[in-house]
């Protein structure tokens, strides 16, 4: 009996792997996509007032985005390179232009936004998901809220400052699932 059961345990291992082996091959955009997640919004330097974002496609890294200082755009490509599953990474940051009147703005804007009671919650995180990023006095608020509701609150307190445009890229949590099952 034993002897019938090994040939058949063996199968089955066998296939198991097989069938891991390719439900690897198929989430490992998503893994490596989530590890360069992590090191990005790790990195301690990564503030409100600068915005990555990753494209992963067969190890190849894409990030674009904008960063405050020049030393952020080459430490985080560096962090990045230096993940699991990372082959290649073509660095697009672009790095923002020193402007006084710029950095005002991002900071009355993040005060007026992070200050608001209905955004308590998530400006209480090491790393808030709202990103306000400013160049040439025009915004752009991108990175992560609850709901439509939240996204128009935050645009509405961006727009009562002076500036030349504000443009909301916020996305909701649900329309971020939505984009992480395409990378699956």
């Amino acid at each position: 009996m034993l002897r019938k059961l090994i040939p058949f345990a063996f199968g089955i291992i066998l296939i198991s792997n097989v069938a891991f082996a390719d439900a690897g091959q198929e989430r490992k955009d998503l893994g490596v996509f989530n590890d360069v997640s992590k090191a990005v919004t790790r990195y301690t330097q990564f503030t409100i007032f600068d915005n990555v974002d990753v494209a992963v496609k067969d190890g190849m890294v894409t990030l674009t985005g904008d960063v405050t200082m020049p030393y952020k755009r080459d430490e985080i490509e560096k962090r990045v390179a230096r993940v699991d599953g990372v082959h290649q990474v073509s660095n697009q940051i672009k790095v923002l232009p020193v402007s006084q009147s710029d950095d005002q703005l991002r900071y009355r804007i993040a005060r007026a936004i992070y200050d608001n009671p209905n955004f308590w919650n998530y400006a209480i995180g090491p790393n808030p998901p709202i990103h306000i990023i400013v160049e040439h006095g025009r915004v752009t608020l991108a990175g992560v809220v609850n709901n439509n509701t939240d996204r128009v609150i935050a645009r509405s307190l961006a727009h009562q400052f002076p500036a030349m445009s504000v443009k909301n890229d916020l996305k909701t949590d649900a329309e971020v699932r939505d984009l992480l099952e395409t990378i699956k």
